[in-house]
This record gives C-alpha cells, sequence and structure tokens, in this order.
C-alpha cells in the first residue's frame, strides 16, 4: 500500500509561485512513478503532471508546460510540483497519485493506483 499526502496549497496572486510537496509513504514508492492531476469546481479532472521512478523523464500538461517544474528526492520519498506564474485558471484542487513499480511518466489516470486527499490552490486575479 502506498499513501500519498499532499502539502503547499493555498492562496496566491497571478504571477506567483507555489510548490506542492507529495510525501509518500508505505513500500518503497522511490520505485512508483507519480502524477499530479488537478480539478477545478465543475471541471473534470485533468492531467498536470508525470514523473517516471527514477526521475528521468517527466511529462507534462501543455497548459503548464514552462510553468511547472515536477522533480522527486527518492531519498525522502516526496515528489515536488514547482509552480510558477500561476494564472487564475490554475485553481483547483490538485492531488498526488502513485502509479506502479518501474512506472513510467504517464497522464493516464488509470494507470494511477493511489490517490492523495488534494490540496487546494487559488489564483487570485
Amino acid at each position: 500500500q502506498v499513501q500519498p499526502v499532499e502539502s503547499g496549497g493555498g492562496l496566491v496572486q497571478a504571477g506567483d509561485s507555489l510548490r506542492l510537496s507529495c510525501a509518500a509513504s508505505g513500500r518503497t514508492t522511490s520505485r512508483y512513478n507519480m502524477g499530479w492531476f488537478r480539478q477545478a469546481p465543475g471541471k473534470e479532472r485533468e492531467f498536470v503532471a508525470a514523473i517516471n521512478y527514477s526521475g528521468s523523464r517527466t511529462y507534462y500538461a501543455d497548459s503548464v508546460k514552462g510553468r511547472f517544474t515536477l522533480s522527486r528526492d527518492n531519498a525522502k520519498n516526496t515528489v515536488y510540483l514547482q509552480m510558477t506564474s500561476l494564472k487564475p485558471e490554475d485553481t483547483a484542487v490538485y492531488y498526488c497519485a502513485a502509479g506502479r513499480p518501474w512506472g513510467g511518466a504517464t497522464m493516464r489516470p488509470d494507470e494511477y493506483d493511489y490517490w492523495g486527499q488534494g490540496t487546494q490552490v487559488t489564483v487570485s486575479s
């Protein structure tokens, strides 16, 4: 069992930066690919970013490419989503998810088996 726990959300202004963390407890989580998804009120959950188990590959949604950076520290079983140049349309609940052992960076939510509770990010204009 792997349990992702998100932190770092909050209220910021447009143009600000914010860093989300996801600490994964349980089995050797450094073997798992990780991803971030978000869901805004009244909208479907959407993919944000993903990283493979080793951290050598990342994958981003077009809407955040160039603004968000996903990294991982396997010694700490933690992944970080650095968000810069935030926009009001980035407002959403952000969810961290753990995939499968030795998994690749994937945007498919059905390839993630473990999900966190989410952290709210609100960007004011």
